[in-house]
């Protein structure tokens, strides 16, 4: 038989206690066979286990830490081949580094793709306050630097050292104050409105001409 008995310990809220006793054949008294700390309605349970590759977060692998990308990694394939080092002395080392050759594996189509949508929906795209409030488009600033292969097409690297996205990623359409082409606002060319003391006075009488006379005068600044 099993009886339950409520959790006390605040740590453990809904949680019961479950006691199994039992009495064995010609005893006279009854033993405990079990207990087992069980939860109940409303208990407080630890989330749903998930493999760390779904845990896993950007800004999460810190010095040190060693994050192996899987065989089966659809964000890669493999490369059209691997080239030893003493062989590339015979190959144009920019058709090498264009199609990847050197390396096991470069970028999958999937693995473009994804890194594209990401990208263009960060901050450095053109949905952010920084790139709506600039005065024009990364693409026609001198500090944009595109990126090579197909991210050309929609990516290139800041190279301004006063600009917010320094040595990061940004897209085409997006922007910022530090623009190559930014002019500073000038002032409008107009006459400067005339400035009326209206704090002075002069004191005049009429002579016996019936002209003014001025006998004295005050200023707004004294």
């Amino acid at each position: 038989m099993t009886h339950l008995f409520t959790c006390l310990d605040p740590a453990y809220p809904g949680w019961r206690f479950a006691v199994t006793v039992v009495r064995a054949a010609r005893a006279k008294q009854v033993t405990v066979n079990e207990v087992a700390l069980l939860p109940g309605p409303g208990a407080r349970l630890a989330p749903d286990w998930l493999p760390w590759k779904e845990r896993l977060r950007p800004g999460d692998v810190g010095v040190g830490d060693l994050l192996p990308a899987g065989a089966d990694d659809e964000r890669l394939m493999p490369a059209y081949t691997d080239v030893a080092d003493d062989q590339t002395t015979e190959l144009d080392d920019q058709l090498v580094w264009e199609i990847g050759l050197g390396r096991k594996r470069v970028l999958s189509e999937h693995g473009r793709e994804v890194t594209a949508d990401r990208w263009y929906e960060s901050e450095a795209g053109p949905h952010s306050p920084l790139a709506n409030a600039a005065p024009a488009r990364c693409s026609s600033c001198a500090f944009f630097w595109p990126l090579s292969g197909e991210f050309r097409q929609l990516f290139g690297a800041c190279t301004n050292e006063y600009a917010p996205d320094d040595g990061k990623v940004v897209t085409l359409d997006h922007g910022c104050g530090a623009h190559s082409e930014a002019a500073a606002p000038t002032p409008p060319d107009e006459p400067a409105s005339p400035i009326v003391d209206e704090l002075g006075y002069d004191a005049v009488t009429f002579d016996d001409t019936g002209g003014l006379e001025l006998v004295s005068s005050t200023s707004g600044d004294s």
